[in-house]
């Protein structure tokens, strides 16, 4: 069994920044994390943070933080719910701690929606990579999530960096498992 590392400092962050095939702008100042907080309504992971701080990595899979569509953006927080709507309407997807499943579509999207409303922000790491936004938490897994389809890509954002970036084994998970995501963990096979 491995464990989870502790967060990593801004010098790894630049180091697995180095790797990446698109190129890196400079990183994100405490006050423009702050404000991208503020603008969209959740908070960056501590781990997460130090990897803006470090850098900004752009490209098409990347969140642009500081200079993206603000439209795109929102799209890209949304999509994690916006997919389990997705199979609830398309799929007869439902948990039974929601409780019963109103008849009506447009009922059962609305308790969804409420049921949802509680559960951490899942914050877009690259592609339909995800961490969950819990303030200044670390070593959370991060998650590839497509509508309710979802799997580890990294024990912590370190690992899944060396993972998917500089082609090192993802690795047993750590010693009691991975952390749990509220909400969002039940869906892992």
């Amino acid at each position: 069994m491995s464990t989870v590392e502790p967060a990593f400092t801004l010098k790894e962050a630049h180091d697995l920044q180095a790797s990446l095939a698109e190129p890196v702008r400079p990183g994100l100042s405490e006050a423009e994390l702050d404000d991208v907080e503020a603008r969209f309504g959740f908070r960056f992971a501590a781990d997460h943070r130090t990897f803006l701080t470090a850098g900004v990595p752009i490209g098409d899979r990347w969140p642009d933080w500081r200079c993206g569509n603000p439209e795109q953006l929102r799209k890209r927080l949304d999509w994690p719910v916006d997919g389990v709507l997705y199979d609830i309407e398309h799929n007869g997807f439902w948990l039974p701690d929601w409780g019963m499943r109103p008849i009506d579509l447009s009922d059962a999207l609305d308790q969804a929606r409420a049921q949802m409303a509680r559960v951490p922000q899942l914050v877009p790491v690259c592609g339909h990579r995800y961490l969950p936004g819990i303030a200044g938490s670390t070593g959370y897994p991060v998650l590839s999530v497509y509508q309710t389809d979802i799997v580890y890509y990294g024990y912590d954002l370190r690992g899944y960096l060396r993972h998917d970036f500089c082609d090192q084994p993802l690795g047993p998970p750590p010693e009691g498992g991975p952390r749990q995501v509220e909400f969002w963990s039940r869906f892992v096979d």
